[in-house]
């Protein structure tokens, strides 16, 4: 249990990282949102690709996998878009939205069973995220896209429950990465940037720190039971703070550490619930 924990906050830590490596790309270097997903799909893809089964191209024959994957393209899009214009832990904040919406619709179209607590602490997660967000006529581009990037990771998480029993998780991976660079393929090469040792170390590394900490975190799942692990995946709000701060001197206003913190709370309970 101990080493499954460590690699769940190493895999936490890497996937913000990698984002923050987009950030830098997006804002510090001016390269093209689209172009730091669409990297990341396609260096994610090749990194894999000599593990992967050759089963796994049989799943392109499955519609349902293509519109998966659509999801997700669509949702690291907006994320990269919404890194470029907030700060780090502003964007995560909102984008812990998903899980509500994954909440919502895995109700409505996998019949999963309602419970009053569960319900409770969904809600009570969505108001941290209000809470960050304040919506009104002030509310930043920046967190709307982040927002954006959360329904469809909610969409994503649900259809992954949906579609898990397909293949196994390498497959899974490698073919949501292939689809979804072919669905970013014009954007990503009409928005090349001009390329330079940094802007390649920074693509690397976005691209190699999220792939891995998806992977850890599908082994982690595999030594240990899930209840015990859920809640470690709020980490990546703490992971996200930190980063900010050294990366970019960014710290949260008091408004924001108050959504953290209610996000946390829900985030935490609601995962020991499973």
């Amino acid at each position: 249990m101990q080493r499954a924990v460590l690699i769940m906050f190493l895999a936490m830590s890497l996937i913000p990282t990698g984002d923050s490596a987009g950030k830098l790309l997006s804002g510090t270097y001016e390269t093209a949102p689209v172009f730091v997903a669409w990297s990341r799909f396609v260096l994610g893809a090749i990194f894999i690709f000599p593990f992967v089964p050759r089963s796994a191209w049989s799943l392109l024959r499955n519609w349902r996998i293509w519109v998966r994957a659509s999801t997700l393209a669509a949702g690291i899009s907006c994320i990269q878009v919404a890194l470029q214009l907030e700060e780090i832990a502003t964007v995560f904040a909102a984008f812990f939205i998903g899980p509500l919406i994954s909440y919502v619709l895995a109700v409505i179209f996998l019949r999963e069973p309602v419970t009053l607590l569960r319900s409770a602490l969904v809600l009570m997660g969505f108001l941290g995220v209000l809470i960050v967000v304040r919506p009104g006529m002030d509310t930043s581009a920046g967190v709307l896209w982040a927002i954006a990037a959360g329904c469809c990771y909610g969409a994503f998480l649900t259809m992954s429950r949906w579609l898990g029993p397909l293949a196994t998780p390498m497959a899974m991976t490698f073919i949501q990465l292939f689809i979804s660079a072919l669905f970013l393929l014009p954007f990503g090469l009409t928005n090349l940037p001009e390329f330079s040792g940094t802007i390649v170390a920074l693509t690397g590394v976005s691209a190699l720190f999220s792939m891995l900490g998806n992977l850890l975190l599908l082994y982690a799942y595999g030594l240990a039971p899930a209840t015990r692990l859920a809640p470690l995946v709020y980490f990546q709000l703490v992971a996200a703070i930190g980063l900010g701060w050294a990366i970019f001197g960014d710290l949260p206003d008091i408004w924001t550490w108050t959504g953290l913190i209610v996000i946390l709370t829900a985030g935490l309970a609601s995962a020991r619930l499973r």
